[in-house]
This record gives structure tokens, C-alpha cells and sequence, in this order.
């Protein structure tokens, strides 16, 4: 049975190169409502998104021609599609597998294989956050909270402030680094501890917890 509980019109892109899983998420997909473009790697779904406007990218990692996480960084470099949530579906499972791929960029990591249930719902989720935080930010208004809880007595550092506050704009660690003259690696070791004090699970919700917070 259909949920209508997403909104009307919502396009994902789904970038994978295997056609079977392609047929599949994508069948599953459209059952739920979804539109949904496909890619077969990441220099195709760059020429995709060229002439398409998503509200959501799901992307493997592992691919020819171009892999996610250089199609990641291709997409946060971009001014105009660096804001698009980005769903990483990956084979390798490790937690160092899912810290890089967050570090990277993305928003959320899925070990294949998942049900699609699963990935429904995490579809909705981040497609939600990324509205409420395109309202928060249009209206500087508080955004009701509804993740994890993060204790009240947290305490950042002044150069955590200044990371956080750019992972809620957006930014990879790569042009935050750059814009603090630090390495790339300390951004990452600011992230991870930031995410450790709060109990959070990725930069998604990190940014969210920011922009509630009036650290953006």
C-alpha cells in the first residue's frame, strides 16, 4: 500500500551499477510515490544532474568511471546542488566504512543488503530534516526537535563552534579545513568528537542540532 505521507513530487536519484538492484529500488520506489532518475555511476549522474533537480541523491559507493565518494565530492563543491541530501548504500559494513562515508559527505549510510522498508523510511526521514532545515533557514525560526537526545550540558570548544557551524552551511571538511587553515584530518577529529559529545549519529543531524541550537 502507498504512503502518501512524503510530499507530492519528490525526485530521487538512484546511482548504482548494478541493474538488478537498479530494477528493484526503483520499482520499489515508484510504488511509494517516488520519482526517480537513475544513474549507472558518478560521471553519469553528474550529466543527470546537469539538467535535473533531485530532492534526493541514493548512492553507491563502489563504481566504475567514477565512484560515491568522488561524486560526493564533486557535489559539495557545487554551490547550486551542495545542499542535496546524499544516502550512501554500501556492501562494506564496517564502522570505518560508514565514519569515512559520512566524512565524506553524506548524510546517511545503509549496509547493503537492506530491506527496502529501510530504506523507504530513511528516504522520508532525511527528505523531512532537509525541508525543515531549508524552513529554518528561510525563517530563522526554531525547528521542532524530534532525533536523538543531546545533553544539556554540552560544551564545544571555539574551534568545534566554528566546524559545526559550517557543517550545518553545508560544507565537506575539505573547504572547512580550508577555511579555518587547518588539515582536513583535524575538521574529521572535530566532527567525530562533536558527534560523540552530543550521542548524534551523523553530520545531518549534527547540522540540525546546530541550527536549533543558534550554533549555525
Amino acid at each position: 500500500m502507498k504512503d502518501n505521507n512524503h510530499k507530492e513530487g519528490n525526485t530521487l536519484l538512484l546511482i548504482d551499477d548494478d541493474p538488478n538492484l537498479i530494477l528493484l529500488v526503483t520499482d520499489y520506489l515508484k510504488f511509494q510515490g517516488y520519482e526517480v532518475l537513475t544513474a549507472e555511476n558518478g560521471q553519469q549522474a553528474l550529466e543527470t544532474l546537469a539538467t535535473s533537480s533531485p530532492d534526493l541523491i541514493i548512492c553507491d559507493v563502489m563504481m566504475p568511471e567514477m565512484d560515491g565518494y568522488s561524486f560526493v565530492k564533486k557535489l559539495r563543491n557545487d554551490l547550486d546542488k551542495q545542499w542535496l541530501p546524499v544516502i550512501f548504500l554500501s556492501a562494506k559494513g564496517q564502522s570505518a566504512d560508514r565514519v569515512k562515508g559520512l566524512e565524506e559527505g553524506a548524510d546517511l549510510y545503509i549496509v547493503k543488503p537492506f530491506e527496502p522498508e529501510v530504506l523507504v523510511g530513511q528516504v522520508r526521514s532525511t527528505l523531512r530534516l532537509a525541508e525543515r532545515l531549508r524552513d529554518s533557514n528561510n525563517t530563522k525560526n526554531p525547528i521542532e526537535s524530534s532525533f536523538p537526545s543531546v545533553p544539556k550540558d554540552i560544551e564545544l570548544t571555539l574551534t568545534e563552534k566554528k566546524v559545526v557551524h559550517f557543517v550545518a552551511q553545508g560544507l565537506p571538511n575539505r573547504e572547512i579545513a580550508e577555511k579555518l587553515h587547518v588539515s582536513q584530518r583535524t575538521v574529521e577529529s572535530h566532527v567525530s568528537n562533536m558527534l560523540n559529545k552530543t550521542n548524534l549519529n551523523n553530520r545531518t543531524e549534527l547540522a540540525r542540532w546546530a541550527v536549533e541550537t543558534n550554533l549555525s
